[in-house]
This record gives structure tokens, sequence and C-alpha cells, in this order.
């Protein structure tokens, strides 16, 4: 089991973060339960790589020595499960916001499903969405929407390598992405239902892999808790 030591010259852990936690909050858990039970008034500790709130899966917390080392495993390839709805957009591209436009989905097809996503293969120009923590004028871009701003937000250069539907039961599809660093899987939810004549948005997320990682091997935040008080030795 992880020493005191372990954990200051430098641990990877994988975490599987829950609905609805933060980023932060997971890092934070895992701050707070190493300095109790260890008695130490502070220890370096991030994540490579942040998940929004409604999505759930592998986060890597990186500790002590080796918090240098999430440049390098935020760079590494990911790959996302889950479901796009098609048929309504709203402008956050996902459940954060209400559906503010509906469109139909009578048109869409099994096969024009599966059409649409070879339009994605390769190097691609993604415009973030607007409701993203990305900075504007020293501003993130999600408070400005917030405040009702327009804002010009530049594409930038991403990379999807397979893109798979697993499941269509409209206005449902289910999907498995692996994509470069800097891809928005919101992003690609909406700019789905544009290719399709139609609206989509992004009604499940879950992060299964970064780089050899696999949310498999993952832990919850409360699991690492226990069983931190359970057998970490002093």
């Amino acid at each position: 089991m992880n020493t005191k030591e372990d954990f200051l010259n430098g641990q990877i852990l994988l975490i599987d973060k829950p609905l609805e936690w933060s980023s932060f909050q997971a890092v934070n858990a895992l701050k707070w339960a190493i300095r109790k039970k260890f008695g130490l008034k502070k220890i370096k500790i991030g994540h490579a790589g942040t998940l929004d709130p409604l999505a759930t899966g592998l986060l890597i917390i990186c500790t002590g020595k080796f918090t240098k080392k999430i440049p390098e495993l935020q760079g590494q390839v990911k790959e996302y499960t889950g479901t796009f709805t098609l048929g309504a957009t709203t402008p956050s591209y996902d459940l954060e916001t209400e559906v503010n436009e509906t469109f139909s989905t009578e048109h869409i097809t099994t096969q024009s499903i599966q059409e649409a996503t070879k339009q994605f293969l390769g190097e691609i120009d993604q415009v973030p969405p607007i409701f993203s923590a990305l900075k504007k004028d020293g501003k993130r871009l999600y408070e400005l929407a917030r405040e009702g701003k327009q804002v010009d937000i530049k594409s930038r250069k991403i990379e999807i390598l397979e893109f798979e539907i697993t499941r269509i039961e409209l206005p449902e599809v289910d999907f498995r992405v692996v994509c470069s660093k800097g891809t928005y899987i919101r992003s690609l939810a909406h700019d789905f239902g544009q290719v399709l004549g139609s609206g989509a948005h992004l009604t499940k997320l879950r992060r299964t892999k970064i780089g050899d990682f696999n949310v498999n091997n993952a832990t919850s935040p409360n699991v690492f808790k226990e069983n931190l008080e359970v057998n970490a030795s002093t």
C-alpha cells in the first residue's frame, strides 16, 4: 500500500469521476484524504485533463513530483463513449442548458448516420463551444455566454482517429470516439446534427481511455478514500 513518501515522490492515480462532480472536486477529495491520513500540511496534486460535471469517467490525478508529468499526459489520445440526442440543440451543446431549437429527424436513416461519421475522420477544424472554460480577453467563455455576449471563437485543428456508432434508437445515437487533445465532444455532437440536416446535443459522455490508461482500472474518489483509511501505512 502507498506510504506518505510514495505520494510525495509521485503517484499516478486513476479516478472514475462521478456524475455531477467537477474535476476540481475530485482532486480536492483526494488531496484532503491524503493530507488527513498522513498529517501533511500540503501536497502537490493535480489532474491531467478536465471532465465536465455532466461527464463521467477517467480522470488521471498526479501527486508530488509526478505533477510534472501532467502536460505529457494531457497530450495523450483519448477515447470517449456517450449519446447524442438528435432533433434538438442547446446553447451549451449539452444538458447544461435548455433546448433552444428543435428540428425534424424524419429524414434521418441508419445509413445517413453512419455516412455522417466519415466527414469527421482525420484532421478537422473544430469550433469550441461558447459554454467552455477557454479564455478570451481574460474572461472564461462561459462567463461571457451567461452575460449574453456575442463572442467570435476561432476554430482549432483537432484529429478524430476513430468515430463509431454503436447504437441507433432515434432520437438517440450512441458513439465511441478516439480523438486528440483539445477535442470537444459537445462541439462534435452539434456539428454532427448539422451534417445530418437536423440538430443534436450531447446527453451522455464517459471518458474511457487516456493513452494506455483505462477507466476499467480506476476507482471512485470515495473508494479511494476508504482504501486509504483502511490500508495505508504511515
